[in-house]
């Protein structure tokens, strides 16, 4: 039996997904081939009971000596966690399980790294004496005494929201999930909130999804030579040319990974759900404009959650920031 709209919301919600079985929106899409015009990589925050952080020493050439999280790039045919658990025990020597997704780097479609919060479950350092082309050593250290020489500062806003989401969690715990895809996209949970409800009286906020014509939740191919947080407003400005730009489009975070990456060549994409924002700019909300702008294709239309627990999740997830961060770099 097919899922209601709301089914479909609420999977996406709770960080499950859904099988991408068609764009509706891809001014230019291509095929993802690992390693040769798309690379996937994984970073790993791993912390021992005394809240010290697993940093190893590179071989490589480009950085020998200097220090960095385990981290590195997906191979044919791996999963993102296969890659997550291959590239620790290959740089740091222990086994590892990944406790949530973190964040997400990106750099558009060609690269995105997923970090991972993940915790030691096998396994000793790698030691000097064990040194190979992968690391030279594993070492625990303190946040507060890091070493001087770290190939990228990068990896310190990743330690710091490891030690904050062990601390206190602001979105739960997310895994990727086993779905194949064959592009770079995103379904959007492209949401617009009234602005004039009078929350002190007890009016509640109403919210509207945009969908395709045909009630589905917008897949959207990501474009190439941009970050993936421009896709929802090359979408918007697609939909709704002459009043684009007096719109401001948020990207919330991530609400779920779809990767399956086993066979290579064919499934080498992934599919981010994502959560957007549509407001009006401040100058518009002024004149009080309460419901959604009207899209000028007949492609997509809005839709009123009216399901009380959809409606207040969504927001909260919004308002809360409740979502897995997603950084463009």
């Amino acid at each position: 039996m097919p899922l209601s709209l709301e089914d479909k919301v609420e999977r996406l919600l709770k960080g499950e997904g859904l099988e991408v079985t068609e764009l509706h929106f891809a001014p230019e899409p291509r095929q993802p081939v690992t390693r040769k015009n798309t690379s996937f990589a994984v970073c790993a925050v791993i912390f021992n009971s005394r809240n010290e952080v697993l940093m190893i020493q590179e071989a490589k050439t480009v950085c020998f000596g200097s220090w960095y999280l385990p981290a590195g790039r997906m191979e044919d045919g791996e999963s993102i966690e296969e890659t997550l658990k291959r590239e620790v025990r290959e740089e740091a020597g222990i086994d590892c399980q990944p406790i949530t997704l973190l964040q997400i780097q990106e750099k558009g479609p060609s690269w995105i790294r997923f970090a991972f919060l993940a915790e030691k479950t096998g396994g000793s350092l790698k030691t000097p004496e064990e040194a190979d082309a992968e690391s030279l050593q594993a070492q625990w250290y303190d946040r507060e005494s890091l070493p001087k020489n770290i190939r990228k500062r990068d990896i310190l806003t990743l330690i710091d929201a490891g030690l904050r989401y062990r601390q206190s969690p602001w979105f739960p715990c997310l895994q990727p999930v086993g779905f194949p895809c064959d592009v770079v996209c995103q379904r959007l949970l492209l949401a617009f909130a009234s602005s004039d409800a009078n929350l002190e009286n007890g009016d509640e906020e109403r919210i509207w999804l945009l969908l395709t014509d045909d009630s589905q939740l917008p897949v959207a191919a990501s474009v190439k030579a941009q970050t993936l947080t421009l896709t929802a407003k090359a979408l918007v400005k697609s939909c709704m040319p002459s009043i684009h730009e007096q719109l401001s489009v948020n990207t919330c975070g991530i609400l779920g990974v779809q990767h399956n990456g086993t066979a290579p060549g064919q499934t080498d994409g992934v599919c981010l759900n994502t959560l957007v924002l549509l407001e009006y700019n401040e100058e518009e909300e002024e004149i009080g404009l309460s419901l959604p702008p009207k899209p000028e294709s007949a492609a997509f239309r809005w839709h009123e959650v009216t399901n009380q627990s959809l409606r207040t999740e969504i927001l909260r997830k919004i308002q809360e920031g409740s979502v897995l961060p997603v950084q463009s770099t």
